[in-house]
C-alpha cells in the first residue's frame, strides 16, 4: 500500500514517514501544497495523509483541486485545527477523515485501515490462493497448514500479489505499492524478493503460485 504524507514540519512528516514505513507502507512525503498536488496528480496512492496548513497552497485547496480532477483517493486530515466549521470545511472540500494534533500513532493507523477497507471492493478478511492462506489481520501466512515466517517487505509484496490474485502486475507497479518513489537500491529487487517468497511459498510444494510473465510481469494464480 502506498501512501502520500502531505507535512510541511520536518519533524512531524519525519515521524510519520518512519512509523509508517515500519509497517510496511510504502510513503512519500510532500512538503508543500503544490508539491502535493503533483505528485497526488501523477501516481496511485492508496491515501493520503493531508495536513491543512500548509506553503503555497493550504490543504483545502488541495484537497479541492484533486477532487475537481475525479481523483478519488481517501484523503485524511491531519491539523492542529481543531474548529468544528474547520472540519466542516475540510469534509465539505472532499477530505473522508479529520484528525487533530496531537493524535496517537496507533488512531492514525486504525483511521488508514479504516479508509483503506472503506475505499476498497470487498474481500474476504482472510486471502486464499490454493492452499495459500494469508490472514491480513494476524499478519500471518500459511502453505497446506504450515506456517510461513516472513520478512515485512516479503510479506508486504504477498498481499500484494494475491490482493491482485490472477491479474499481471508489472516491475513498476509492485515498486510502486510496496517500495515508494525514494527507493533508491538495486534495480533488480522486485526480482530478488520474488525469488525469496519463491523459496518459502512455492518450493516446498508441488503447485507453483507465483508466476513470471515474460515482458509483463508476475501473476500469483492457482492455474498454470
Amino acid at each position: 500500500m502506498r501512501i502520500l504524507v502531505v507535512e510541511d514540519d520536518r519533524k512531524v512528516g519525519g515521524f510519520l514517514q518512519k512509523g509508517l514505513r515500519e509497517e510496511q507502507y510504502a510513503v512519500d512525503l510532500a512538503r508543500d501544497g503544490e508539491e502535493a498536488s503533483d505528485l497526488a496528480a501523477s501516481n496511485d496512492y492508496d491515501v493520503l495523509i493531508l495536513d491543512v496548513m500548509l506553503p503555497k497552497k493550504d490543504g483545502f485547496a488541495v484537497c479541492r483541486e484533486l477532487r475537481a480532477a475525479g481523483i478519488g483517493t481517501p484523503i485524511l486530515m491531519l491539523t492542529a485545527r481543531d474548529a468544528v466549521e474547520d472540519k466542516v470545511a475540510g469534509l465539505t472540500e472532499g477530505a473522508d477523515d479529520y484528525l487533530t494534533k496531537p493524535f496517537s500513532f496507533e488512531e492514525l493507523l486504525a483511521r488508514i485501515r479504516a479508509l483503506l477497507r472503506r475505499n476498497r471492493e470487498p474481500q474476504p478478511p482472510v486471502l486464499r490462493a490454493a492452499d495459500l492462506v494469508l490472514d491480513p489481520a494476524r499478519r500471518r501466512v500459511s502453505r497446506a497448514g504450515i506456517g510461513v515466517p516472513l520478512t515485512g517487505k516479503e510479506y508486504a509484496l504477498l498481499e500484494y500479489l494475491m490482493r491482485n490474485a490472477g491479474r499481471i502486475v508489472s516491475e513498476s507497479m509492485i515498486l510502486e505499492h510496496v517500495w515508494d518513489m525514494n527507493y533508491e537500491g538495486t534495480s533488480n529487487v522486485v526480482n530478488v524478493y520474488i525469488n525469496y517468497l519463491r523459496k518459502k511459498i512455492d518450493d516446498p510444494h508441488p503447485v507453483k503460485l507465483i508466476q513470471t510473465v515474460r515482458g509483463q510481469g508476475y501473476r500469483l494464480d492457482e492455474a498454470p
